[in-house]
């Protein structure tokens, strides 16, 4: 069906748009018949009909709904149309422009990694310009993890990366069972850009290749741990782990407990360059706070992540560092580390119980919260 993509310009559509949803506004907005379009893609005319079916089904997803019209708007040719769109600012504000492959591709990453996490959904509001990522908690409560924008939100939801059961005036989206398969094929490309960017640096490569590969290591150097990308957290998988009594492995405390080691690390992230080497931390005693530098919420996350990892000490501080801050699968770190195998689930649940203690005793003091 890709040939019935000559039927909306180009400069009109993205390239990420999928092909039944190009026949479908090729057929619906510029009034192109079944026959046509199934001439041109060299198909039969039942194989158009099914997409077109297929597509006008799901428009009674809000988010697939918005989709199909902005993009119909973008491909208006109709001058008169053009006209109120340029005098009617509102209307021009109500119209959120779609994403481009580039944006879609860096947001999906983020905001399905986000879904695969146990009780995350996507909750969209009927005219607001954000869609927010909240997770049960788990004790009746919910956090939010990620803020997007409607459009990407649109994206998603028209590609079938996300699925809503019950629409409404605040709709709920999971991730469906293509969103899973589109992250791990999305996280597999960036680290192959990753990759080509380290050939780039020992002479193998350059041109613009290496130097978008730079690009997106510098904006996001979380990438450079090879497992940061995981679509799962190795938490969110040993919570689901069961004991003979049905009790779970991890409960949600010491999840939480990870959790909030791993938001610290994210915004140690945002601080001078000179801050990120946590890898040798536990051994080398590398300062990462400057002495002088300004209280700011980087260095507060650097002081609150240190503080942690020097209370585990080696050993406990290594699993938790690297299993909730890089997301490094177990295997992997008991590798690492020469531990013996299946010993890493042990030493990461005593880690967590000793960091879930380090919080409440430093909640006593009021020297918790993340600024």
């Amino acid at each position: 069906m890709r040939d019935a993509r000559l039927d909306i310009p180009a400069d009109h559509l993205p390239n990420w748009v999928p092909d039944a949803a190009r026949v479908y506004l090729a057929h619906t907005e510029q009034g192109c018949s079944i026959r046509e379009l199934a001439r041109q893609a060299g198909c039969h005319a039942s194989t158009v009909l099914r997409q077109v079916r297929r597509i006008e089904t799901r428009r009674d997803d809000p988010l697939v709904d918005a989709a199909l019209c902005n993009l119909g708007a973008a491909g208006e040719t109709d001058p008169a149309q053009e006209t109120r769109k340029d005098t009617d600012p509102m209307n021009a504000a109500m119209t959120p422009t779609p994403p481009d492959e580039a944006t879609l591709a860096r947001e999906a990453r983020r905001v399905l990694r986000r879904l695969c996490e146990s009780g995350a959904v996507l909750a969209v509001a009927v005219e607001m310009d954000k869609a927010v990522v909240v997770r049960d908690t788990g004790d009746g409560g919910s956090t939010r993890t990620a803020v997007v924008d409607v459009a990407v939100a649109q994206a998603m939801a028209l590609k079938d990366w996300i699925g809503c059961d019950a629409p409404g005036r605040i709709s709920r989206y999971r991730i469906t069972s293509a969103g899973r398969a589109a992250l791990n094929r999305l996280v597999a490309e960036q680290e192959s850009r990753v990759r080509g960017f380290a050939e780039a640096q020992a002479g193998f490569e350059t041109g613009r290749d290496a130097e978008a590969a730079l690009d997106e290591v510098e904006r996001d150097p979380r990438v450079r741990k090879g497992r940061y990308m995981l679509a799962e957290s190795p938490l969110t998988a040993l919570g689901r782990r069961r004991s003979k009594d049905g009790e779970p492995f991890l409960s949600d405390e010491l999840i939480a407990a990870g959790e909030r080691l791993r938001e610290d690390f994210e915004l140690a992230q945002m601080g001078p360059r000179t801050a990120q080497n946590w890898d040798q931390f536990l051994t080398a005693g590398v300062v990462t706070a400057p002495g002088g530098q300004e209280d700011s919420g980087s260095a507060a996350a650097q002081a609150r992540l240190q503080a942690a990892l020097r209370d585990l000490g080696p050993g406990l501080g290594d699993v938790a560092l690297r299993c909730c801050c890089y997301l490094e699968g177990l295997e992997t770190t008991e590798k690492r580390l020469g531990w013996s195998a299946r010993s890493g689930k042990i030493v990461l649940r005593i880690a967590l119980q000793r960091l879930r203690r380090h919080y409440e005793e430093r909640s006593k003091g009021g020297g918790d919260l993340i600024r």
